[in-house]
């Protein structure tokens, strides 16, 4: 089955065999007008690839806010050892901007680094960027019909648009455990990682088991003197295809570029179909969870020869509802004869280590966390009050929720990119954020030309949104064990979409006035956009 990507108006076709430039193209004279002032809080693949859709639709007045002091987002900030992507670079990477010099299959963290900072630049985005500006607050004035951020250092920008693109995965989570704080050694989580800490012959503690840590602790096993590492729950473990590109492979991309798109092409089919397995698709749920399960089976009997440790690394819960994780050197790893899997719950930290429920000290003289981000706090750490002052956490106190996870009622002009409900279990989170950049160009690009001045998502049409997620997750895999996909761990899931990339991509590539409302400006009320 071949599938096609949707094209947006003005884009042209990159999820099949089409092909895009890397620079931004000039607008035509038509949509060239000055648009509203735009600022997009974060400098990620999510605000950059904004930011780049916000220039082909004429909006140049913006500027893109970073709070640390380079773009880059989680590839940035995430250098711990072994750190690289789980979807193939082919997919991994703007559609825009098809990148013949990957090195691998599976890129390592330095080189999309490395490719984030060279697409900035040529598209003339890194220009629009602003490092170490971290934005506290965001409120709308009704009066103006504009937003004023204030940042850490006090400075108060004005903008008519604010785009949310800090992400679901940029806040790292330690877990408040008795005498955290307390330990004697040097301790950091995954996402901050202390290389200036030595750690060869040293005991090193581990707590958790997720995607960070089954890169990290395979790149540092063959340094320490021992680790100890604590699992709360058995991730499934499948094989990660991956390869060098050879010089071959790089002449053929460079000189044939229709051979690095039809693997693309084919990834993303590939994608959508283990999507469809995880959120309930009757057609290919069962043979490729089935096909999972016989790869997952028989790398752990094959790398793990211990029955007792082959017994502790047997996940208990269903496959698909935490994340399917690649690797072909965890399981090794963890049967290294100085590595030791504690699977009790732990309790405690203390000076010399780290005590689990069993009563047990575990001693460690570094202590690491891979225990993974605040995924379901959606604009952690800035205060964001809409029309009348409405506080955007308080709306989202149950659970964060916005219409395509984009744009919440009484918070106009307020659009979100990797909002909530638009995470995925497999494929490329790029074909996301790219279809929301795309919504939301085509939104500011009506606003620069008068369409409209401030809007938002109706409440009604937000609820059924809402409602619609709800229902379909209920169905998903998601709903099996408590996971980071929701509320709390165990209640509503706040960050995963329910079905295929492409039914989101066709959904939002072309705008539906009728299901946004027009703020009013101060007591100058104006008609809705519907009616227009």
């Amino acid at each position: 089955m071949w599938i096609r990507w949707p094209v947006r108006p003005g884009q042209r076709d990159a999820g099949a065999l089409g092909c895009c430039d890397v620079t931004a193209p000039t607008p035509s004279p038509s949509t060239a007008r000055p648009g509203p002032r735009v600022a997009v809080i974060g400098a990620g693949f999510g605000g950059l690839g904004t930011a780049v859709s916000l220039l082909r639709a004429g909006i140049d007045d913006l500027v893109v806010l970073e709070r640390a002091e380079e773009v880059g987002g989680v590839w940035r900030d995430n250098t711990y050892p072994g750190a690289a992507c789980d979807v193939p670079s082919a997919l991994y990477s703007w559609s825009f901007a098809p990148n013949p010099e990957w090195p691998r299959r599976y890129p390592a963290q330095p080189v999309i680094l490395d490719y984030i900072r060279r697409v900035a630049h040529d598209t003339g985005v890194l220009d629009k960027v602003r490092t170490g500006v971290d934005v506290v607050a965001a409120a709308y004035d009704e009066s103006s019909a504009t937003w004023t951020l204030r940042t850490a250092a006090g400075e108060e920008i004005t903008a008519d648009v604010v785009v949310s693109a800090v992400g679901q995965l940029s806040n790292p989570v330690v877990p408040d455990l008795p005498g955290r704080e307390s330990f004697s050694g040097p301790m950091f989580h995954s996402a901050q990682w202390r290389h200036d800490v030595p750690l060869a012959g040293k005991r090193v503690a581990v707590v958790g088991t997720g995607a960070s840590a089954i890169q990290f602790v395979p790149g540092i096993v063959d340094e320490v003197g021992a680790m100890t590492v604590f699992q709360r729950s058995a991730p499934y473990i499948v094989p990660k295809p991956d390869r060098a590109y050879t010089g071959l492979h790089h002449r053929l991309f460079r000189r044939w570029p229709v051979t690095q798109r039809f693997g693309r092409s084919l990834t993303w089919v590939l994608s959508e179909r283990l999507n469809g397995a995880i959120t309930g698709d009757g057609r290919v749920a069962r043979p490729l969870k089935a096909a999972f399960k016989v790869a997952w089976r028989a790398q752990l009997r094959r790398q793990v020869p211990d029955p007792a440790l082959r017994r502790a690394l047997r996940p208990d819960y269903p496959l698909g509802c935490k994340r399917i994780l690649f690797s072909n050197d965890w399981y090794p790893a963890l049967a290294r004869p100085h590595v030791d899997v504690v699977t009790e719950r732990v309790s405690a930290v203390e000076p010399a280590g780290v005590r689990t429920a069993d009563g047990r000290l575990h001693e460690a003289d570094v202590l690491i966390w891979g225990t993974g981000f605040a995924a379901t706090e959606f604009l952690a750490g800035i205060d964001v009050r809409g029309a009348g002052g409405v506080p955007l956490h308080e709306v989202w106190a149950d659970g964060a929720h916005a219409h395509l996870g984009i744009t919440v009622p009484g918070f106009p002009n307020l659009f979100c990119v990797y909002g909530p409900n638009t995470n995925l279990g497999g494929s490329s989170i790029l074909g996301m954020t790219e279809a929301q950049a795309g919504w939301i160009a085509q939104v500011v690009r009506g606003i620069a030309d008068g369409r409209a001045r401030a809007v938002a998502a109706s409440p009604d049409v937000a609820a059924a949104f809402d409602r619609e997620m709800q229902d379909r997750l209920a169905d998903s895999a998601w709903t099996g064990c408590v996971s980071w996909y929701r509320e709390g761990g165990g209640g509503r899931i706040t960050t995963n979409w329910p079905g295929f990339v492409a039914e989101y991509q066709q959904r939002t590539a072309e705008v539906d006035w009728s299901e946004l409302e027009e703020h009013a400006v101060a007591a100058a009320a104006e008609p809705a956009v519907s009616g227009r």
